[in-house]
């Protein structure tokens, strides 16, 4: 078998979020004598500068750039078929609904098996999105191996036509010591309470009902500050909408900031109001920052959180008993506090990236002992 095997990790990024992150932990913590994780990344016109690719030179790991002359450019399918044969990858890792279209059909043109990770689904009423998104999915099927990051998003591989023997489930890893070395700011106002959310700024985060809990948080509770941290498609329209509130002063949108993690600890409830998620990476960091989390009882959350022991869950579209969660969770002395230590022993034990690693390396290692 080859002795180092060169894997491709491909993804068009639109930010520095959940997926990138996962793909920056992921070559971060693969043992570099068994898998040398390159990079490859779309650039489209007027793309701004890309975190991700400054953050993966820090590893000093290679990056390349895959230049596109529109949101989908098919003659980026010839150029990343170039690079694998140029770069003698091994194995190609998609990341994404343009990414798995454009990686599985470069895979295949250069021969090499393809290995798709869904991140999440997007619930979009846009009817370009979603014929979009469906194409992604119908090039799920054509990978050699599918991989969700959580038990439900397989159960959606299925129902969405990728055989069974063609998926694998490896439970979701992040770096956790990131967060631990992350310090946490001095508050300016230590008796403020802040509820805070960290991520992409899209429909199915469903933001707008953590401005409306919010709002109706703050008219009994005038000490309170939201701090929302991410950018996106709907961030003008959430903007727009909390201005109408009473509360708008004491909501602050801050959009992509490189000391989220400073941010994060600065937190005294971590919020989610999500109608579809995999495995929210922001989640797992809140866990590993000791941040008490309450959300709305989705899959993929709910395996994170375990409601009255982990962290405080309403059925989807509740805002009435979120808003009470919320408040158990600021207001009643040691609670949050427990939770939260709960939570942190919880995603230690079951979440390290130094595991979802070892575990992808044998993937990578029998999928090129198979190709031999």
């Amino acid at each position: 078998m080859t002795e180092t095997i060169n894997v491709l990790q491909f993804i068009c990024p639109t930010g520095f979020y959940g997926a990138e992150r996962w793909v920056l932990a992921l070559a971060k913590h693969l043992d570099p004598s068994k898998v040398r994780c390159y990079l490859a990344v779309t650039m489209e016109p007027g793309q701004t500068r890309l975190e991700l690719v400054n953050e993966y030179k820090k590893l000093d790991l290679p990056c390349h750039i895959v230049d596109m002359k529109s949101k989908f450019d098919l003659s980026a399918v010839t150029k990343m078929a170039e690079l694998i044969k140029q770069q003698n990858i091994h194995i190609v890792h998609t990341h994404g609904y343009k990414s798995d279209i454009i990686g599985v059909l470069a895979a295949r043109k250069a021969g090499v098996p393809c290995v798709v990770t869904p991140h999440g689904f997007e619930n979009a009423k846009d009817f370009k999105l979603r014929t979009f998104i469906w194409l992604g999915c119908q090039a799920m099927k054509y990978a050699t191996k599918v991989v969700p990051l959580s038990q439900q998003l397989m159960r959606d591989c299925k129902r969405m036509g990728v055989k069974g023997h063609k998926t694998l489930y490896i439970q979701n890893g992040v770096d956790l010591s990131e967060v631990e070395a992350t310090p946490a700011p001095d508050r300016q106002n230590a008796t403020e309470k802040r509820i805070g959310f960290v991520g992409q700024m899209i429909s199915r985060k469903n933001i707008f009902d953590i401005l409306d809990i919010f709002d109706q948080l703050h008219a009994k509770h005038p000490n309170t500050r939201l701090v929302l941290l991410g950018d996106g498609d709907t961030r003008a329209a959430l903007e727009t909408h909390s201005k109408v509130l009473a509360s708008n002063s004491h909501i602050e949108f801050l959009g992509f900031r490189d000391d989220r993690l400073s941010l994060l600890k600065s937190f005294d409830l971590f919020v989610m109001t999500s109608t579809l998620e995999g495995i929210p990476r922001c989640l797992m960091e809140a866990t590993a920052a000791s941040i008490p989390v309450a959300a709305y009882d989705i899959a993929g959350i709910d395996q994170l959180i375990e409601h009255q022991k982990t962290g405080l869950l309403a059925p989807l579209g509740e805002k009435a008993q979120l808003l009470e969660h919320w408040e158990s969770l600021l207001f009643t002395e040691g609670y949050g506090d427990e939770l939260a230590a709960n939570a942190k022993e919880f995603v230690y034990q079951h979440y390290s990236a130094n595991r979802m690693a070892t575990e992808y390396t044998e993937l990578f290692e029998k999928l090129v002992q198979e190709a031999e």
